[in-house]
């Protein structure tokens, strides 16, 4: 007999999984293991409780916190209640979540102990109907529901199922709604393509608020798979976790691979189980993806997404051959295509940047309340502009050059920081880099690397200046070199490249002939 399946989206989830596997392990955390049943039971008492004090389907609930078995139990138990779910970045200030709040519409909030007491007085008079901290009062809350199976509402796959909110780089943050079936597909489509199983364990500090991490946590409950999950990211911690749990998967973003092969404890970690890494979130140095390849002697896979297509958009086959430098192909049954960045139409020729574009089901219904801001990205064919430069080899994989709005203008120039870090990352004594633009009387703007030097090395400005002379072309080069102690990243660990101005810019300079 066939095993059934999730017949809408991630609400019939966990049910499905706990009746397939309901003794085995879903999840394991700092504080609390669970199985497939304890996890379907608790969420079932989330769901329960919500209906008791008057939700109903639709409404809207917020989650703010750090990665914990309650964020992940509050999440599915929205779903099987009926709601939207709101998952919500960390970082953001009181302010911002307050803001956040009002524009999705939210009706219940759960959040941390720790953000409780950060942002509590900021967002007191929010008006909700419930708020939920995740400690004892959460406890409270589960005591109050029943662990007996919901009654799932009837939903159809392209209702809206959760609104994500972007970085918000310029203005405010534009909430991305994501259908039941969507985030669904993503996190089936992604599971399929690295090869997940029920016999996989997978190591995540990737936040569970973001696509990626929500993909990767879900796409292994789907897939019948156990969990690891860390509450934030360290690299000795991650080392010991992958030895004591036998972990087969490691999700991550750069800046985590570059600090796990910085480590001191990383030539006696044992890294013998993993079968395969992932890495997204931006783009990649190749030196990287060697040394932690030639570290695990498995094949770490390049990944692209965007909050807009509730995860990933494209990503490689773990059973195909390497494509490397490239982000992959597109999900299953979506498209992706390459128009020129100045929004006129035409093709462009294979090998030549322009905007990477994609269509199909994983692409959002529209941002929350922001009609002329959904027309400027989706079109009426259903074809998203996504804001990346990439182009396309004979094969369909795409390689992302950078993002439209990091493009440095230089004398006329056109210039991709991730172009330039990719060589800096090479040098011997970098550990990480970012590149960013300061402005110039002469050029306009010119590019300035930020770099975290290796532990136990001292490398010169002038040193990574020649370093890439013979690397890049006269135009590309950076201009200056600071040296910094960390760089500034989101909560998934990407780098925000336009908190790099806020360094002081004349702390280590030095430049060379501009050639």
């Amino acid at each position: 007999m066939a095993t059934p399946r999730p017949a809408v989206g991630l609400a019939e989830l966990l049910p499905w999984a706990a009746e397939r596997h309901p003794d085995r392990t879903a999840l394991i955390t700092s504080t609390r293991t669970l199985t497939y049943a304890e996890l379907d039971e608790l969420s079932n008492r989330v769901a329960s409780a919500l209906a008791a004090n008057g939700f109903e389907v639709g409404d809207v609930v917020s989650l703010f916190g750090q990665n914990s078995w309650q964020w992940i139990v509050a999440y599915h138990g929205v779903l099987k209640a009926g709601g939207v779910v709101n998952p919500v970045n960390v970082m953001l200030t009181g302010p911002e979540l307050r803001y956040v709040l009002d524009d999705c519409g939210a009706k219940a909030l759960f959040l941390g102990a720790a953000e409780a007491a950060r942002v509590g007085k900021e967002i007191s008079d929010v008006p909700l109907a419930l708020r939920v901290t995740l400690d004892t009062s959460f406890d409270e809350l589960l005591d109050k529901g029943s662990p007996e199976p919901v009654v799932l509402p009837e939903r159809a796959g392209r209702d809206l199922g959760s609104i994500g909110y972007t970085s918000g780089t310029t203005g405010h943050p534009k909430g991305a709604m994501q259908s039941l079936e969507s985030v669904l597909l993503n996190c089936a489509h992604t599971a399929t393509m690295h090869g997940k199983t029920e016999h996989d364990v997978i190591l995540s500090a990737l936040p569970a608020a973001h696509v990626y991490g929500n993909v990767a946590i879900n796409g292994t409950f789907l897939a019948g798979g156990t969990v690891v999950l860390m509450e934030r990211f360290n690299p000795d911690t991650a080392l010991e976790l992958v030895a004591r749990h036998g972990v087969t998967v490691f999700e991550g973003v750069p800046t985590m691979y570059s600090m796990l092969l910085a480590s001191p404890h990383l030539g006696s970690a044992d890294l013998g189980s993993i079968r395969v890494s992932t890495v997204g979130g931006q783009t990649f140095s190749p030196v990287i993806i060697e040394r932690w390849e030639a570290r695990t002697g498995a094949p770490l896979l390049e990944l692209w997404g965007m909050t807009e297509l509730s995860g990933l958009g494209t990503t490689h086959s773990v059973y195909a051959p390497p494509c490397p430098g490239s982000i992959g192909v597109s999900l299953p049954g979506n498209d992706i295509a390459v128009v020129p960045t100045d929004g006129s139409a035409g093709p462009v020729p294979v090998g030549q940047p322009g905007e990477l574009t994609i269509r199909g089901p994983l692409v959002m219904l529209g941002y929350h309340g922001r009609p002329e801001a959904t027309a400027d990205v989706l079109g009426p064919d259903g074809w998203l502009r996504t804001g990346d430069v990439a182009y396309l080899d004979e094969g369909g994989h795409a390689f992302i050059v950078d993002r439209l709005k990091d493009m440095i203008i230089t004398a006329g120039y056109n210039v991709y920081p991730a172009e330039i870090e990719r060589v800096v990352a090479a040098h011997p004594d970098v550990a990480m880099v970012a590149v960013g633009r300061r402005p110039d009387p002469i050029k306009g703007e010119i590019a300035v690397a930020y770099v975290v030097a290796r532990a136990g090395t001292s490398p010169d400005a002038d040193s990574i200046l020649t370093f890439c002379v013979d690397l890049l072309a006269a135009y590309k080069r950076p201009r200056d070199v600071v040296f910094v102690d960390a760089l500034p990243t989101t909560s998934s660990g990407k780098l925000l490249r336009r908190k790099l101005s806020e360094f002081d810019p004349a702390a280590g300079t030095s430049t060379i002939p501009q050639g």
